[in-house]
């Protein structure tokens, strides 16, 4: 019986660079977040890990463009969230914490997608 390949190797290679592209978020200390090469069936997202039941969430990707956008979206959220509280801003929504930022972050933070999809190779 033939093995399914879920992703091809070119499609292997643009997703090691996004993984390689976005490698200070596994880095940040609140995040505990991995993504590893599972072969033929592409890459996983493992995260929330606690010692008694390991990873409580995962995600499979299979193409570059989507898991850059979730790798964004983890970075996005997570500094979005790390600037609020050093700013105090702890009575807002979390909805609103980025349009509680001021300008200057909110652009900055922003252009950061550019920086990672040029690292990665991806067109946003």
């Amino acid at each position: 019986m033939e093995k399914k390949v879920y992703i091809t190797e070119e499609e292997r290679e643009k997703c090691r660079k996004v993984i390689d592209a976005f490698a200070e978020l596994y880095e940040i200390e609140d995040e505990d977040m991995i993504v590893v090469d599972v072969g033929r069936y592409g890459f996983v997202k493992l995260q929330c890990y606690t010692p008694s039941y390991g990873f409580e969430e995962l995600d499979t990707y299979t193409d570059s463009n989507s898991l850059f956008e979730a790798l964004w979206d983890e970075y996005f959220n997570l500094n979005v969230f790390l600037l609020a509280r050093e700013m105090q801003l702890d009575d807002v929504f979390y909805e609103d914490l980025f349009n509680n930022l001021p300008k200057e972050k909110q652009s900055e933070l922003i252009g950061r997608k550019a920086d990672f999809a040029k690292k990665a190779g991806i067109t946003p």
